[in-house]
């Protein structure tokens, strides 16, 4: 039955639509219509007996180690107002300017996205702390809505970035396959220090183009990004505050990041730096205790486990819609594309981008990456820059009205004077600068590729 496989990939679709919980939606889904294609003699039961080692390799995998400790840097970062202490010291630096407020926003939202990776966690929290303060301020409600929500996404392509490890597993294991099904045996594999050196130019060159575009609309209407009305005075004083304000979380991130490209220190031991420092901090600030301890290890536990739990259940998918070589059957699809790679790259794309309207960054690198990326790889396309257009593509899903998953994350906690519909019309804009990145990357991928060459050769 060659309509099984988009009969399964469909039926998990609407399954996860229907709001049941991903990882028993993944596993549950593909085996109960496994079972009805093994007793029609369409499925080949063998390929499930791979599924315990798929699992003891999910769970002694060392990379994804790295997860629970970005996460519990991240949370401990929340909740310990680290955040919100340094929002408040950006904006006395940069509030005498028009639209310095905003490009404050940008700033912290680029280093709290990095460090939570989670885009609901980043919007949730920055739209608490920023967005009362920017319309208090004067702010244009569409252009506060709509910087809060761009700068949310940002944790989709900032290392480090969760998301970014959990593409880099997935390509790792997606080049492997590749390779094999070109009949080459290499050890060279694609590395999650491999996609966060190349997510940096891209990720840099997003940031600036936000800020340029916040600064461009001061410019032009001076009244929609005001500067701030309460100055404080320049001296020591003030200096001595903003740093000690700035100085710790930036050297946290620093560290994390800087001793992964040097090569001092895998993404694993580099996140636990992360989880660590972010701990200090929280005790020099005079913000950890027993019960905020609690409540971040809490946290961490519950999206730990919901992030595992989703690896096992995608597994059950890929199984399952390898037993009724669905594999196959797409790779004969892209094989018989017009346009080749770049045609077959355009459908991926697309793809990835409409079912981030439903899915989350979690289920679609577990569903639909290890589908098509062995696919796509085999036919010559580099995988650091794969991974990048991915995670840049699905930062702009997230964006977009009106399904937008940040949209709904900020319209949660705005208050009910901001009309949904300003929340929309503010996103436009950044929405029309990522996808000017995601054309400037497909026209000179080397802005993803050249600095993990040039770094790692």
């Amino acid at each position: 039955m060659e309509w099984m496989p988009l009969v399964l990939f469909v039926a998990v679709c609407l399954v996860l639509m229907l709001g049941f919980p991903v990882a028993f939606s993944l596993a549950g889904t593909s085996l109960i219509i496994a079972g009805f294609g093994y007793l029609a003699g369409s499925f080949d039961g063998a390929f499930l007996s791979a599924l315990p080692n798929r699992i003891f390799g999910i769970l002694s995998n060392q990379i994804l180690i790295a997860v629970p400790l970005f996460v519990f840097m991240g949370i401990m970062l929340e909740k310990s107002r680290i955040a919100e202490r340094l929002l408040h010291n950006m904006a006395l630096l940069f509030g005498p300017l028009r639209g310095g407020l905003g490009i404050s926003v940008i700033l912290v939202g680029m280093l709290m996205a990095a460090s939570t990776g989670i885009i609901g966690a980043t919007v949730v929290t920055m739209g608490l702390i920023s967005l009362p303060a920017m319309l208090k301020n004067g702010y244009s409600p569409s252009l506060a809505a709509g910087n809060i929500c761009a700068t949310g996404t940002l944790g989709q392509i900032i290392p480090p970035s969760t998301a970014l490890i959990l593409l880099g597993d997935v390509l790792s294991n997606a080049y492997q396959q590749a390779q094999l099904s070109m009949g080459i045996f290499s050890p060279d594999t694609v590395s999650v220090a491999d996609l966060f050196v190349g997510a940096l130019i891209p990720g840099l060159l997003l940031v600036v183009s936000y800020m340029l575009y916040m600064g461009f609309t001061a410019w032009l209407k001076p009244q929609a990004a005001p500067a701030m009305v309460d100055r404080p005075e320049l001296d020591m004083k003030f200096a001595k505050q903003l740093l000690a304000g700035l100085i710790p979380p930036l050297a946290l991130m620093l560290a994390v990041l800087g001793s992964i490209l040097t090569g001092i220190a895998t993404p694993t031991e580099a996140a636990a730096v992360g989880a660590a420092g972010a701990t200090i901090l929280a005790l020099i600030y005079g913000q950890l205790s027993l019960p905020r301890l609690k409540e971040v290890m809490d946290g961490t536990l519950k999206v730990t486990s919901m992030i595992f739990m989703i690896f096992i259940g995608a597994a059950v998918f890929s199984l399952v819609f390898r037993g009724f070589g669905g594999d196959e059957q797409v790779q004969a699809l892209f094989e018989a594309m017009p346009g080749g790679k770049i045609g077959a790259m355009l459908v991926v794309m697309l793809v990835i981008f409409l079912l981030g309207f439903i899915l989350d960054f979690i289920e679609i690198t577990f569903v639909v990456v290890p589908i098509v990326a062995p696919i796509l790889l085999a036919m010559g396309i580099d995988p650091i820059w794969l991974g990048i257009m991915i995670a840049i593509n699905l930062q702009t899903s997230f964006l977009t009205p009106p399904f937008g998953f940040a949209l709904f994350y900020l319209r949660g906690v705005a208050p009910k004077e901001l009309p949904t519909s300003a929340i929309y019309r503010g996103v436009i804009p950044f929405i029309a600068i990522q996808v000017g990145m995601l054309v400037l990357l497909s026209f000179i991928p080397e802005l993803a590729t050249w600095l993990p060459d040039k770094i790692y050769g």
